[in-house]
């Protein structure tokens, strides 16, 4: 068993105003974000374009994330405390959440330049992992969202776990849900990228197919625990499969 790192949530902490490593896992995948579709928006020949997908993408991740967790995730706590859901810094955002929000704000990007939904979100999906990547990191420093209690020889003794040996299911989606779906996403993007909505729901069935059996190792919300043997997260992620399967297999057979 591996000790837990005690690492603060906080960077950096001046008086009552904390730089906190959730916040800046968000910024640093805004910040990734900005630099890739800077150099792939090119194509629209439309500054403007960029600058607004930025935009557009923060406030879809950000409403989309929260109120996803508020609705799904913790409804009733919410409607005896209203004024919590806006205590975004307390913690509390959802990723199925979060991807509803983006695909608003996509759709809404996409009608303001007159291009197809498939323009935006078949280049952006691929930077997504990314920002997965470092919010799952965060995830691990603040000690929550920990995985369910094993005996496998790298558990971790989380703080806020009860100092039991539990899986680190925060790094196993750091690396699959981030790293691994980035590296097939980017190998595979020049060849799919002329196909509309393929690496779309690409990233949607990977991401879904990965969190699923992931899941199997985390432990569930305390607040719901488990409908009929599954997850939340595990559910949303069975529908996200079937969705993108639909999709994927009708493309395939248009494309023979």
């Amino acid at each position: 068993m591996i000790n837990y790192p005690n690492i603060s949530p906080n960077i950096i902490s001046i008086g009552n105003i904390h730089l906190r490593w959730y916040g800046m896992a968000y910024a640093l995948g805004f910040i990734v974000t900005y630099f890739y579709i800077n150099s792939r928006f090119k194509k629209f020949n439309n500054k403007n374009i960029i600058d607004d997908a930025l935009i557009y993408a923060v406030f879809g991740v950000i409403l989309g994330g929260r109120l996803g967790y508020v609705l799904i995730y913790n409804l009733p706590y919410y409607i005896e405390h209203p004024l919590h859901v806006f205590y975004i810094w307390k913690g509390g955002m959802s990723f199925h959440g979060g991807l509803i929000g983006v695909i608003v704000a996509g759709v809404m990007l996409a009608r303001k330049y007159g291009l197809s939904f498939y323009d935006i979100a078949d280049e952006t999906v691929v930077v997504a992992p990314v920002g997965l990547f470092f919010g799952r990191i965060a995830n691990f420093i603040n000690d929550e969202l920990w995985g369910r209690v094993t005996n496998v020889p790298w558990a971790v003794a989380f703080p806020n776990g009860g100092y039991l040996p539990r899986h680190p299911s925060q790094l196993y989606e750091a690396l699959f849900e981030g790293l691994v779906l980035f590296l097939i996403l980017i190998v595979l993007r020049d060849r799919l990228i002329k196909y509309k909505g393929v690496m779309f729901y690409l990233f949607i069935f990977l991401y879904g197919v990965f969190r699923f059996f992931i899941e199997f190792t985390r432990q569930p919300d305390p607040q719901i625990g488990f409908i009929y043997g599954f997850t939340m997260g595990q559910w949303l992620c069975m529908l996200m499969v079937a969705i993108s399967s639909f999709y994927l297999i009708k493309q395939y057979k248009e494309l023979k």
